[in-house]
């Protein structure tokens, strides 16, 4: 059984006008203008950020068919609005939504977990950026994320949503930026460049970052199913 990913939805993107128009004007006439489209820009996101965040939020789909297995109830194939979700106690703002509750132990710190996940990023309007179904085995199984709960390597948001969880579980997980990726060498990542690429350069993109994007810009949503623990 697995789940699909999600991540915090992102502002709709604004592109700067171009500057071709002002090639006529004196310089000092075009730097004023450019100025004043940078704040409006900014202002703009600042409003439209969070009714794009609930809508996006709102509108993604429930997990696929691998992780919703029919144990789920029929609840589990409607839209799920943020109202729905919890903050998650010291989590750093992570907010969860139960699909499944599972049935097995809850892991502590120092566990061996194995997951399946399905991650999407907000800033592209919920694109997905990796899942462990992509990942297959020589017999062409998906393989599960394994990590050790406490170890640091992965991001805080998945440790918060793990934490809490019990095996067989699944559960929805909006991430903010702050418990999201803080460098590329947090775990999990994808393992297609392209992909990796992408995510990547769209997190730490400095010129959206400087455009007051950095509130929703690293904004995930993970589906997590836990598939076991190990004690240490």
């Amino acid at each position: 059984m697995i789940l699909q990913c999600l991540s915090l939805p992102n502002p709709t993107l604004f592109l700067l006008p171009s500057q071709s128009a002002h090639n006529l004007v004196p310089s000092a006439i075009s730097r004023l203008s450019s100025s004043t489209t940078t704040r409006r820009r900014a202002l703009s996101l600042s409003l439209l950020s969070a009714a794009s965040f609930y809508g996006l939020i709102s509108s993604l789909p429930p997990p696929p068919p691998s992780l919703a297995a029919s144990s789920l109830s029929s609840s589990s194939s409607s839209k799920f609005p943020v109202s729905d979700f919890s903050e998650l106690p010291n989590s750093g703002g992570v907010k969860a939504l139960d699909l499944l509750r599972g049935s097995g132990e809850v892991p502590t710190n120092g566990d061996q977990v194995a997951i399946h996940y399905y991650g999407r990023l907000a800033a592209k309007q919920g694109w997905r950026f990796d899942s462990t179904y992509d990942h297959k085995d020589e017999t062409g199984e998906p393989n599960p994320f394994v990590f050790v709960l406490g170890s640091g390597k992965v991001i805080p948001g998945i440790e918060a949503a793990v934490r809490s969880m019990k095996v067989g579980g699944i559960r929805r997980v909006i991430i903010p930026p702050s418990q999201g990726y803080q460098n590329t060498s947090q775990e999990p990542i994808p393992p297609n460049f392209f992909d990796r690429q992408r995510l990547f350069t769209t997190i730490f993109n400095p010129t959206r970052l400087a455009n007051g994007e950095g509130s929703t810009l690293g904004t995930l949503i993970f589906d997590i199913e836990l598939v076991s623990l190990r004690h240490q």
